[in-house]
């Protein structure tokens, strides 16, 4: 696969089979993904993967867990404007049509919400930490290194999707995992072979025409 179809392939997967993902084809994607960029060549990410039995675990622990009352960071701008407001409406919008979940059912868009708590099903997820010494510089850092890991997945066959709403839960997860006090949890991922029959997974979100970011000077 090049690497334009993998970009072309890839998309947030809300719905995955049971299949074992290995051990040893995550280390595999780790180990490439590191080759992604990062300023200073500071390599600011700490991982930390769950896999095999200790999904079930770790589901289990992290339902006995008392809920967050608010994430750990701004997951999104407060007052966010046109045009970003309307793109993020929009796919939340097309992704509850094909969940077949209307507006007004609140509580079923709730219960939808709540499967990121568990990896939408997949057999393993992991989860990226940042020291929190580290500013945007670094966070951008790490969207390189995850998407680098996403493309390589999508090359050897799996889906993912990157969630950022285990900022919610990141105190549960701190503490599941044994991080360092020090390193902050900036999202999970949940990786695994895509449940091809689900119609969730079938939406792709749209992108802005060139001309409506894009200058050239």
């Amino acid at each position: 696969m090049q690497v334009s179809e993998a970009v072309k392939a890839r998309k947030s997967i809300r719905s995955f089979l049971d299949t074992e993902v290995p051990d040893a084809t995550l280390r595999d994607l780790l180990t490439l993904a590191a080759r992604a960029p990062s300023g200073g060549n500071l390599q600011p990410w700490r991982i930390y993967v769950i896999n095999g039995p200790r999904m079930p675990e770790f589901l289990t622990y992290l339902a006995a867990t008392e809920r967050q009352k608010a994430p750990s960071y701004p997951i999104y701008p407060e007052n966010l404007k046109s045009p970003y407001r309307d793109s993020r409406f929009k796919v939340g919008e097309d992704m509850y049509a094909l969940l077949g979940i209307p507006r007004e059912d609140k509580a079923a868009r709730l219960a939808h919400l709540a499967r990121n708590y568990e990896f939408f099903g997949a057999p393993a997820g992991l989860f990226c930490f940042v020291d929190k010494q580290m500013g945007p510089p670094q966070w951008s850092d790490l969207g390189m290194f995850l998407q680098t890991f996403m493309l390589l997945a999508q090359e050897a066959g799996f889906g993912t999707c990157a969630q950022e709403a285990w900022a919610m839960r990141s105190e549960a997860v701190s503490k599941y995992v044994g991080a360092d006090p020090e390193h902050m949890l900036f999202c999970g991922m949940a990786v695994g072979v895509v449940n091809q029959q689900a119609p969730v997974n079938t939406l792709v979100s749209d992108r802005e025409p060139l001309d409506n970011w894009a200058t050239f000077v």
